[in-house]
């Protein structure tokens, strides 16, 4: 079961448990994101470690933007961040949402780290500064002390976690007291991308160097890589001279060519199902032979699910074995997956490329959305193919619009933003001709290429800008042209009948999963307009109040909901608020909704109660042709002295926020919900709003989350609207831009969820001091 389908599977103690077992700081911080209270936003979080110059150094991060791994990759303790105020104070230090926008302001990026409340916690074991967690939340308002102490008591762990980890780096010059490696603490075998982490502790090392094992990682997201110096050795590959980690040689330098394709298939199931995986394979020896290898690794994931590193060994199968005497098994073959799946052992070549195309096509046959076939490319094609990287472009009015770099971080993010507009004359050559285009290295040495590679004389030597070999692939689907595929590699290769044959159908296949992610896109895109259609357009100016309202459709699959919300201007001075949510999430909820908005409208104007007016609508419902019901919260508001009168039909209640900063519902009496029984009154209530009060109505998507308890959430809400009041104070001149940036913050937790099942509707209201 994944642990985050519910909320008891998600508790401190089990985070904390997890916490004591991981290897590095990546983890670390994946583990508190996945594992930690749902109120952990996850976008805009961060690890910092003391580096032996004793600098705070960003170790792992999630979500951060361009410009922050820019500013902040080295934060100065004595400095006024927020990771040094926290190690200075000892304590966790807040920033509130309005102080994450205003002290963290970037105009080309919008407001900052997005307006969400930042906690820095420091790591500290028995007075040693290990680092700071920083952790961005879902709080709206003031962060309560039982969160607090949760929060404290993962930094707490991670803290002692990563202590332990650098005590028990046994490499000579690893940091003992007050350091840590800059890259994070990796031991073991997840050591070997950090020169300083060290390895594992010493009789660990020395049984993995006795059984002739060797080490490697690859980080998914950067795309660097790392062997350790005996990996290197298994595969005759020169190793570093003063034995530490080097970059990883690539795929196709090292596998036998008969084995590469079974590789490939393998790595692209561990790659999609994530977990331990295990493969063996040949690699041909500079003498003439072969040597066995078994690569056993594990693919970790991240919070979305996504592949995000590669850590694992390399072991000579042949090591301590009598001379002549073989390996049990075939030549090559694959166990991935976590579940541990088996696969063919010994495949064909050509059973390897159907293998390795029958998990692309796995892959991205669960992508809806083009942005989800471009992660797929991302996390599993590219790593498979062994390439550097991977531009996508689509066709859009006869132009070629590039899609996304499909790596997405680290120091290449604007050399692959340069590859792709160098890139772009040859991908357009190559859809003109509807054949793909493939680099010849022997024949551009001859000077007969007719081809100039993507980026050619832009750069010296190697690097994303002068790939040393590339395809360029057309994108058609149904006989239509969809775009190009540049796919480019680091080294110098052949392209046999094969490989171009594989890159061929992996571009039929591609093209064929960004077509139907193009219309799925087109479709929801069509349905969540068709929903604002309906929706006013504008809230009208009425005297004696201010407003704000917001919108935002739900995300998943092509639901399209039935919320809305209305103000009305009633004819003997009076305003009307309306706001619903019809049950279900289709064009038969959106219909409905259309006609009880109209309805209502028309039995308020008539000048009826709100008691009445939803007494009304509610046979409306029940005699329209249709199962559905509908949730309805109907007030009227005399601006001239205050006065609320207000139905509620099933709807959550109001929430008033007072000129003193108090949050607080309106205690209404209810009734069903409209359409359920519609021969039953609905009880009037009266109420009062003072000058300078502002009131909330809102649909329920707002504060429902599948991971937290709905009570909970509501008290969060009430928490976040009490800091406003408080830090906006008195609204009594230009209420207007106060209540759009409320309602800003309240949507905010809404749109930074992974996804977002329910529509949502809110509309505030703001009493003026006086009507004009």
């Amino acid at each position: 079961m994944d642990p985050r389908s519910s909320p008891t599977a998600r508790s401190a103690m089990r985070c904390v448990r997890l916490l004591l077992g991981c290897t590095s700081a990546a983890e670390l911080l994946g583990t508190v994101l996945a594992e930690g209270p749902g109120w952990i936003t996850g976008e805009g979080s961060a690890l910092y470690l003391l580096d032996p110059a004793g600098m705070l150094r960003l170790s792992a991060s999630h979500g951060l933007p361009d410009w922050a791994h820019e500013r902040y990759s080295v934060v100065d303790p004595a400095s006024e961040l927020p990771a040094a105020m926290a190690l200075k104070l000892r304590r966790p230090y807040l920033l509130s949402p309005e102080r994450t926008s205003v002290d963290y302001p970037n105009r080309n990026a919008g407001m900052g780290t997005g307006m969400v409340a930042i906690v820095t916690l420091p790591m500290v074991v028995d007075e040693r500064p290990i680092g700071v967690l920083a952790l961005a939340l879902a709080h709206r308002g003031i962060v309560p002390r039982r969160d607090l102490d949760v929060l404290e008591t993962l930094a707490d762990a991670c803290a002692h976690r990563l202590a332990y980890l650098l005590d028990h780096a046994g490499a000579p010059g690893a940091p003992r007291t007050g350091g840590a490696a800059p890259n994070g603490v990796r031991p073991g075998p997840a050591s070997c991308g950090d020169p300083a982490a060290g390895t594992a502790h010493p009789l660990l090392s020395l049984a993995v160097r006795a059984a002739g094992h060797g080490a490697f990682e690859r980080d998914l997201v950067t795309g660097e890589t790392h062997w350790d110096a005996q990996a290197l050795r298994l595969v005759g590959r020169p190793a570093p001279q003063d034995g530490g980690p080097a970059p990883a040689p690539d795929l196709d330098l090292v596998v036998h060519p008969e084995d590469l394709p079974d590789v490939q298939a393998a790595l692209a199931e561990a790659l999609a199902t994530g977990g331990p995986y295990r493969i063996r394979y040949r690699v041909p020896r500079r003498g003439g032979g072969v040597t066995r290898i078994e690569e056993t690794g594990e693919v970790m994931l991240d919070v979305h699910r996504r592949p995000v590193r590669i850590s694992g060994l390399i072991a000579d199968l042949d090591h301590g074995r009598a001379p002549g005497e073989r390996p049990a098994g075939g030549r090559s073959g694959r166990t991935a997956g976590a579940a541990g799946r088996k696969a063919v052992v010994g495949t064909s070549a050509a059973g390897a490329r159907s293998a390795l195309l029958l998990a692309l096509t796995r892959a991205l046959s669960r992508a809806v959305t083009v942005r989800d076939v471009t992660a797929a490319v991302t996390d599993i094609a590219r790593p498979a193919f062994g390439a550097a990287s991977i531009v996508l472009d689509l066709v859009d009015e006869g132009r070629l619009l590039p899609v996304a770099h499909t790596v997405y971080g680290g120091p290449l993010r604007t050399e692959l933003t340069r590859l792709a507009d160098l890139s772009e004359g040859v991908m357009q050559r190559a859809l003109a001709r509807s054949a793909p285009l493939f680099s010849e290295p022997a024949r551009r040495g001859r000077g007969r290429d007719r081809e100039q590679p993507p980026g050619a004389g832009t750069t010296g030597g190697g690097g994303p800008l002068a790939p040393a070999a590339w395809a360029v692939l057309p994108l058609v689907a149904s006989g239509r042209q969809v775009g190009s595929c540049l796919i480019t590699f680091a080294t110098e290769r052949i392209f046999s009948r094969e490989d171009r044959t594989l890159y061929s159908a992996f571009a039929g296949i591609l093209a064929q999963s960004l077509e139907r992610a193009r219309l799925y896109d087109t479709h929801h895109h069509r349905a969540t307009e068709l929903q604002r259609a309906m929706l006013p357009r504008t809230l009208p100016r009425l005297p004696g109040i201010a407003s704000a309202a917001r919108y935002l459709p739900s995300t998943e699959g092509m639901q399209i909901g039935g919320d809305w919300y209305d103000l009305l201007r009633l004819p003997d001075g009076r305003i009307g608020l309306v706001i619903g949510d019809v049950q279900g999430h289709n064009a038969e909820a959106t219909a409905v909704m259309g006609q009880l908005r109209s309805g209502l409208r028309a039995y308020a104007t008539d000048g009826h109660d709100p008691a009445a007016t939803l007494a009304r609508t509610s046979r409306l419902l029940a005699e329209l042709d249709t199962e559905l019901f509908a949730t309805c919260l109907y007030l009227t508001l005399d601006p001239a002295d205050g006065t609320l009168r207000a139905a509620r039909a099933g709807h959550p209640a109001p929430v008033r926020v007072t000129e003193d900063a108090k949050a607080v519902e309106l205690e209404l009496p209810g009734g069903p919900p409209l359409g359920v029984a519609p021969d039953r009154p609905y009880p009037l209530a009266v109420e009062h709003l003072s000058p300078g009060e502002t009131l909330l109505v809102y649909t329920d998507g707002l504060v429902e989350d599948r991971e937290e308890d709905y009570d909970e959430s509501v008290q969060r809400m009430l928490g976040g609207l009490e800091l406003w009041a408080r830090n906006a104070g008195p609204v009594r001149v230009e209420p207007g831009p106060a209540l759009e940036r409320l309602a800003d913050l309240l949507t905010l937790n809404v749109t930074e969820r992974r996804s977002r099942p329910d529509d949502v509707a809110l509309l505030l209201l703001h009493r003026l001091s006086a009507v004009h």
